[in-house]
């Protein structure tokens, strides 16, 4: 399970983005297996920009979940994630740690 007070610091933070004008996608861990950088339910807001707070997997692919989320922001759609040991993304986007993961990308407010 997440850190909850640093859930809610992504989610104030989407908000006040939202607030200020931004465009935002919320990135979410939803499932893992074996050896997997964050747990189920981290999260991370990513503005159309790029700008991002929070983490999904500790670096290891976050470039490329920013980039579904901003592709999220522009055309409204949802998309759900897999990335693990067997998958040649994976090793692409750097994750060589053993483990899958699953992260939903939605884009939140107008």
């Amino acid at each position: 399970m997440s850190d909850t007070n640093a859930d809610q610091d992504i989610l104030v933070t989407a908000q006040s983005w939202m607030a200020a004008g931004r465009r935002v996608a919320l990135a979410t861990v939803v499932s893992t297996w074996g050896s997997a950088p964050r747990p189920t339910g981290s999260q991370m807001v990513v503005d159309a920009d790029g700008r991002m707070m929070g983490s999904v997997s500790g670096g290891c692919i976050e470039g490329a979940v920013v980039e579904q989320a901003m592709a999220a922001i522009d055309d409204g759609k949802t998309r759900l994630l897999d990335f693990g040991i067997s998958d040649d993304q994976a090793w692409e986007v750097g994750l060589a740690c053993g483990g899958k993961i699953q992260i939903f990308v939605e884009k939140i407010g107008q």
